[in-house]
């Protein structure tokens, strides 16, 4: 798991330190919790006026150093990009054990949606984004939660979930949907996928819904393999694909110019 993480960092700097990226903390509070999360956006392109947002929502881990590299990658792509904290400031799982009871306190739930609104005001009470302008992309947990975030009636243009729990559609509403998934990944029975789309189609939501060949739970994180070969419970169940992550990276930005119009 360390060197991925090294790998990430590493990147983060060099991205903040040549390519104009300001990132910085944002502490603000829900419900009484305290929370933490990291706004990256480009110094440069911020000065021509306000730009589309992109709200990052993190795995079942917590806003950790992945989901902040990808936060950076996002503001190299033109967008105001801020990685939201659904567990509160410093709030992190290292194992599945951790991370599912932190998880569970969101599944099924209005809380689910509302803590991620929470993190959505942040990124609109930065006075850089076009609100106009917004969406939002999650990965494993944070696809759910993006999901939910759609349902509750935000004002998204679109989302993205990336290997994300199919959440089914309980109300039809004006945000796009790219639905990137695994072929392999066995948190989701076939069944499942034949309801979720079925929910999609009866809401008359505007989708993709997307299947890399190969690809497990996870696939767009370099340190699954590590997870899956510490806790048993994992393996088979999660696992990185190069091949699907950059696929499903090049379908999120098509995504991404579409729905905001650039």
């Amino acid at each position: 798991m360390k060197a991925p993480i090294i790998a990430l960092m590493s990147a983060l700097s060099m991205a903040s330190a040549g390519a104009a990226v300001v990132t910085r903390d944002v502490a603000y509070e829900h419900g009484g919790v305290r929370l933490r999360g990291f706004l990256a956006y480009d110094d440069q392109k911020v000065k021509d006026g306000k730009l589309p947002g992109v709200l990052l929502v993190h795995e079942w881990w917590g806003l950790n150093d992945y989901v902040k590299g990808r936060a950076v990658q996002v503001a190299k792509l033109g967008y105001v990009a801020f990685a939201l904290d659904m567990y509160g400031a410093g709030v992190l799982a290292d194992d599945p054990a951790t991370a599912g009871k932190l998880a569970g306190q969101f599944y099924g739930k209005p809380l689910m949606a509302e803590r991620a609104r929470a993190g959505l005001d942040q990124l609109l009470a930065t006075g850089l984004v076009d609100a106009s302008k917004v969406a939002s992309i999650g990965y494993c947990f944070g696809g759910s939660t993006s999901q939910a975030l759609a349902y509750s009636g935000a004002p998204l243009a679109g989302i993205v979930s990336f290997h994300g729990g199919l959440i089914p559609a309980t109300a039809g509403n004006s945000t796009k949907f790219l639905i990137c998934h695994g072929a392999l990944d066995p948190s989701s029975k076939p069944e499942e996928i034949t309801a979720y789309l079925k929910s999609l189609n009866d809401a008359k939501i505007d989708y993709r819904f997307v299947q890399y060949a190969g690809a497990l739970h996870a696939f767009t994180n370099p340190g699954a393999d590590a997870k899956a070969a510490a806790y048993p419970q994992l393996k088979g169940f999660i696992g990185y694909s190069p091949t699907a992550d950059r696929r499903s990276w090049e379908d999120m930005r098509a995504f991404l110019a579409e729905v905001f119009g650039s």
